[in-house]
């Protein structure tokens, strides 16, 4: 039978493996988001942590799971961020507009999440291959997205029939293209596309062109 000073112990006990852990998680985003997973090192993270790589062996089992922890974390963040905008509360034309802004202002506020993913695709999405995380959270957000388009559809204002995996991908490569490409963009088309001004337009663009992608 466990002691009242055993259950005190160990409640202080767990609540600093977590800690420990989340530390790990944020150091390890930081490095994988600035220099890729080929490029991140162990020991820079754990000493960003102020832990040591035991602790990561620990906890992660190596670089490879803790890339992968790192990840679906970044996914799962989105999907949770996503929910959290109640797009079934709205009506389909604003339900839509909101997630183009939303999706927008998400990569600008997060731009880790997009060097994230463009490691991982440069790995040929490897370690996530078997994550039960993604599959988890994915669907449910695809799954508000078709309600949207039906209830558009039903309205009358949307076109029937569209596929919410190619929206979405549509909506995400409009900012993430944008985006990623931005210094090269700046070359290519002498314009500063990080201006407030120039971000401003590239939304209204954003928006625009999903309304009519969609428009009945």
């Amino acid at each position: 039978m466990t002691g009242a000073g055993e259950a005190r112990t160990a409640a202080p006990r767990a609540r600093d493996a977590e800690a420990t852990r989340r530390r790990i998680l944020q150091a390890a985003k930081r490095e994988f988001a600035r220099l890729g997973f080929g490029g991140a090192r162990v020991d820079r993270i754990a000493e960003r942590a102020k832990a040591n790589k035991r602790m990561i062996y620990h906890y992660f089992g190596g670089k490879e799971a803790l890339f992968t922890a790192v990840v679906e974390e970044a996914y799962h963040d989105i999907r949770a961020a996503e929910r959290a905008l109640h797009l079934d509360a709205m009506e389909p034309e604003a339900a839509l507009d909101r997630l183009v802004e939303f999706t927008w202002a998400y990569y600008l506020a997060n731009p880790e999440f997009l060097t994230l993913v463009n490691s991982e695709n440069l790995h040929k999405a490897r370690h996530l291959k078997g994550s039960r995380a993604i599959r988890r959270d994915h669907p449910g957000f695809l799954g508000v997205l078709q309600r949207v388009l039906e209830r558009g559809a039903a309205k009358g204002v949307f076109r029937p029939g569209i596929d919410p995996v190619q929206l979405n991908i549509t909506i995400a490569a409009l900012g993430y293209y944008y985006l990623t490409n931005r210094y090269t963009g700046a070359i290519v088309y002498d314009r500063d596309l990080m201006t407030p001004a120039a971000l401003a337009e590239r939304l209204a663009f954003n928006i625009e062109t999903v309304r009519r992608l969609v428009r009945a």
